[in-house]
């Protein structure tokens, strides 16, 4: 790292063995991505309880050349943070999967996920429970009442808009999971 860690509290007194333990988990930060310029971590006690009930929350500041990732671990409902050294290692691990996400995306080696085709039915037989869908080349793929997911075959009308898998089956192409696209749905 660059710059020395900075490590705050806030609403707690500083104490050397949780900043011992922020450095720690730090520094195993730098095996992660050895870019790092400078990291700020800030530990905050939400509540004052005497026995029990103080909630944790650690905020993750991190620079590396042309970004700044940050890991905000508001606790919420979540009792494990009561122990400030569980919430630190919570905070400092989602601040190591950004990392990894991070160097990733500078590797180029990100995965990049086929999209589905799209079409829309053009041929519907509900009797026999099959159809056809018209392909965005003008292919017509074929599709039983059983590939569609999450869905109601009755409801399924010519022009319905879908995404699907295909396979080459006996008599052509033919769609293995088929579901109906919802009005959100950004077609590429």
């Amino acid at each position: 790292m660059k710059l020395p860690l900075q490590v705050v509290f806030r609403g707690m007194s500083p104490s050397q063995a949780v900043e011992a333990n922020v450095r720690e988990h730090v520094e195993k930060l730098d095996k992660f991505h050895r870019g790092i310029m400078s990291c700020r971590v800030i530990v905050e006690q939400l509540h004052h309880h005497h026995h029990q009930g103080n909630l944790y929350h650690v905020r993750v500041d991190l620079k590396v050349p042309g970004r700044e990732l940050v890991v905000n671990r508001a606790p919420g409902a979540h009792h494990a943070h009561e122990d400030v050294y569980v919430a630190i290692r919570d905070a400092v691990d989602a601040m190591r999967r950004q990392l990894e996400n991070h160097a990733r995306r500078q590797r180029g080696a990100v995965k990049a996920h086929e999209t589905q085709p799209h079409g829309r039915i053009a041929e519907i037989y509900p009797e026999q429970g099959y159809g056809r869908i018209e392909t965005s080349d003008g292919r017509l793929v074929y599709f039983h009442e059983d590939s569609l997911v999450d869905g109601d075959f009755s409801k399924l009308a010519i022009g319905t808009e879908v995404r699907f898998s295909e396979e080459q089956g006996e008599q052509g192409p033919q769609a293995t999971t088929l579901h109906v696209v919802g009005k959100h749905h950004v077609v590429e």
